[in-house]
Parts: C-alpha cells; structure tokens; sequence
C-alpha cells in the first residue's frame, strides 16, 4: 500500500482511496467501537477490530475491505493460524460510519459486497440523517431512528445501543 498518509481498500485488484474520515466520523466510531469491545471481552464473544483492520473477502483478484468497526466470533478466531496479516475471511458484523462526502450509494454498494463475501449483518450509521441501516443477507433492510434499539444478538448476544446514544457525542465527554 503507498505510503501517502491515505487509507485504501482493494477491490478487484485495484486500489480505491479511502478519504480521511472527520471528527464526527472518528468519535461515532471509536465510542460504538468502545462500546462493542467491551461487551465482546467480558462475554469471551470474540474479537471487535477497528478501522485499521483488513478483511481479505476475495482473491485473484484480491479484495481487501476495511470496516470501520468488525466483529468476528470465537470459534472463527480460534481458527486462524496468523492474525498479523489480513484476516481471510469476512467478518460476522462489519460497521461503517458515513462521513459527510460519502456518497450512500457507494456505502451500500460496500454492505453488499460484505454480505456476499459472507457478512452476517452490516450496519451503515449516518450522522446526516441521523439513522442507522442494518442489512443482512436475503432480508429487507432494517431502518432505525432515535427512537429505536440497535441490537444484533443473532450475532452479538446481550449488546444493544439506543440509535439517540450513537450520535449523542456530547454526553459522552
């Protein structure tokens, strides 16, 4: 990977840039990050990654994808022979967090690549609009607001967030 001060993804071979993320971007993830590890930790569910993380999804040509948030279960991990390098498969749950110049399309056009690599749930946040989107494979997208839970314990048993707690910055400071 060059060494600009960019983060990339590769998909099909090809390097895409990956735009620094923003203050909101960087807090909504690191506190929704926090909040997952150590739910994960105390209930030995796994291992939580985050933003720097790859997940090979595809080879010849290689896909590589960063989430900003990954979770992967117990038994998947246990299995690795070498966690250094990419991770060489999807993770169970991958998370991204909309920046202000990121097109949805293109965020959705990334939760369907993770799902068919084998993601179990994607959960897109958008600070814009305030809402949280979770896709899984075969289903209809699920659309939370502020006034809902957002919990995936087919997939993380016992960890659920208020949709208002996510974007609640100040609070939690």
């Amino acid at each position: 990977m060059p060494k600009d001060g960019y983060r990339y993804e590769l998909v099909e071979g090809v390097l895409r840039k990956m735009s620094p993320a923003g203050g909101e971007h960087g807090a909504i993830g690191l506190s929704l990050g926090a909040r997952l590890i150590t739910h994960v930790r105390k209930n030995l569910l796994g291992m939580a990654y985050g933003p720097d993380t790859g997940f090979k999804i595809r080879t010849n040509p290689d896909t590589v994808l960063v989430p900003d948030i990954a979770f992967v279960v117990e038994d998947r991990i246990q299995s690795l022979s070498d966690d250094r390098k990419y991770l060489p498969f999807a993770p169970d749950l991958a998370i991204e967090v909309l920046s202000p110049g990121d097109p949805v399309r293109q965020a959705i056009l990334k939760a369907n690549e993770w799902l068919s690599a084998g993601t179990r749930a994607v959960i897109l946040i958008d600070p814009r609009t305030k809402s949280v989107s979770v896709y899984r494979p075969a289903e209809a997208v699920t659309l939370l607001t502020e006034l809902d839970v957002l919990q995936v314990s087919d997939i993380v048993p016992g960890w659920s967030i208020s949709v208002a707690e996510i974007f609640d910055l100040k609070s939690r400071w």
